[in-house]
Formats: structure tokens, sequence, C-alpha cells
């Protein structure tokens, strides 16, 4: 992702941890926040140590990324943080697209 699409400062997501709010479900939890100054989405991503060593951390990562990509232009223009669980790390691409697209749908933030 460009650089302009991602949270990387502990500040930024602390701002959204602080102004958004949450939503969840067994797999994913996502804060969603309003940025007033952009008009695009920013995804940053938190995987736990607990859910595996640094090659499956980077795994679910790297999916969780292709995800946002491939659904960037159904996706209302916010910060977005997500918090993988436990369950995702014994997931395949396509059952961790259908529960973030659950949480997304719960969320309203799907255009």
């Amino acid at each position: 992702m460009k650089k302009r699409f991602r949270i990387k400062k502990e500040r930024d997501f602390q701002l959204v941890f602080k102004k958004g709010k949450s939503y969840a479900n067994r797999q994913f939890v996502v804060y969603l926040a309003d940025h007033p100054k952009t008009d695009h989405m920013r995804l940053g991503i938190s995987v736990s140590k607990r859910l595996g060593n640094a090659v499956k951390r980077n795994k679910i990562k790297r999916r969780i990324r292709v995800f946002f990509q491939h659904h960037q232009n159904r996706l209302k223009p916010r910060e977005y943080v997500v918090i993988a669980r436990q369950p995702v790390s014994s997931m395949d691409y396509h059952q961790m697209e259908k529960s973030l697209l659950h949480v997304l749908k719960i969320a309203k933030c799907i255009k």
C-alpha cells in the first residue's frame, strides 16, 4: 500500500482508538474514525505475537492488506485499524474476507 493509505505511528493508532468506534466479531476488531483532512481511507493493522511467529503474522497482515486493496472502492474514506484475534491464524483468505466483510457491514462503512 502507498504511504498515504497507511497508519504507522503510535499516536495515530491511539487517536483512532480514542476518538473512533469499535466493531467486532470472533475473528477481528475494527476501529473506525473520521479524518477530516483526507478524502481516502487509511489502514492500520495489528497482529499479536500470540497468533504465531513472524512469518505467520506477516502472512495475516498481507491478507488483510489485500482485502482492503480489493474492496477499496467500496469503503468509505475513514481511518481503519484492524486487530486480528486468535481464530484468524487458522483461516484461509476466503474465510478472512467473509469475516472482514461481516464486521464492515456491521459498522455500515461499505458503500
